[in-house]
């Protein structure tokens, strides 16, 4: 009997198959043996590609964060680190929404995964060569991530539901329009999110702008008064 033209299973089979569960059904949805039949094979050959379920979650994760736009980020790029910073947290957000069910493993950090530790070490690398300090660009990425992935783990136009009488107005005085959110639940979350965002990279843009001054003060304090 000849041998199948492709092989039945590999890394992609089986992060396509578990992504799909995880889209559809949420983390829990994942195991070893729902794979396998998912993908019409036998348990054990799962591991020949993964060691365990938190290995192809892991993967699901990674396949996620490689969809994030990095080019901002490129030093040929002629964006500022405030313009490349936003961009990116809009391209990173719109992922995560797209997949959110596997934010709770992206929020975790980017451990060992390839794409996930890309994203980190080109924004690190951006906000390094902008001119901010090294420790404050680790920062400047810890906070976008708690951000971003937090403004992707729920939706808060979708926390109420869309019955006017839900919402006694005897309780909530200022709630009389409150079952109107969640059928503008797209709009509301992608404008909290810009508001937020820019609310953020103002306070970071003050304290870009009083580094560089505090510097040229120290500059001039430390220079001869003559030039020479």
């Amino acid at each position: 009997m000849a041998r199948p033209r492709k092989p039945l299973l590999s890394r992609e089979r089986i992060v396509g198959a578990a992504s799909a569960l995880v889209d559809a059904e949420g983390l829990d949805a994942v195991s070893t043996r729902r794979l396998a039949a998912e993908l019409g094979v036998s348990g054990p050959s799962l591991y020949n590609h993964f060691r365990n379920k938190d290995e192809i979650l892991d993967a699901v994760a990674d396949a996620v964060s490689a969809k994030v736009d990095l080019s901002m980020f490129d030093e040929s790029d002629p964006r500022d680190w405030r313009t490349a910073l936003h961009d990116w947290a809009v391209s990173y957000r719109a992922a995560l929404t797209e997949h959110p069910n596997v934010v709770p493993v992206l929020a975790r950090g980017p451990g060992r995964r390839p794409a996930g530790l890309k994203v980190a070490d080109a924004v690190f690398g951006a906000m390094v060569r902008a001119g901010w300090p090294a420790a404050r660009a680790t920062h400047i990425g810890a906070l976008m991530r708690y951000f971003i992935t937090g403004s992707a783990l729920g939706s808060f136009a979708g926390g109420f539901v869309d019955d006017e009488t839900a919402y006694d107005p005897s309780d909530y005085p200022h709630l009389g329009q409150a079952h109107l959110l969640a059928e503008r639940q797209e709009k509301i979350d992608e404008g909290a999110f810009e508001t937020g965002l820019r609310a953020l990279l103002d306070g970071l843009t003050a304290q870009y702008e009083a580094g560089r001054r505090a510097k040229r003060a120290e500059r001039a304090r430390t220079s001869p008064a003559d030039g020479s």
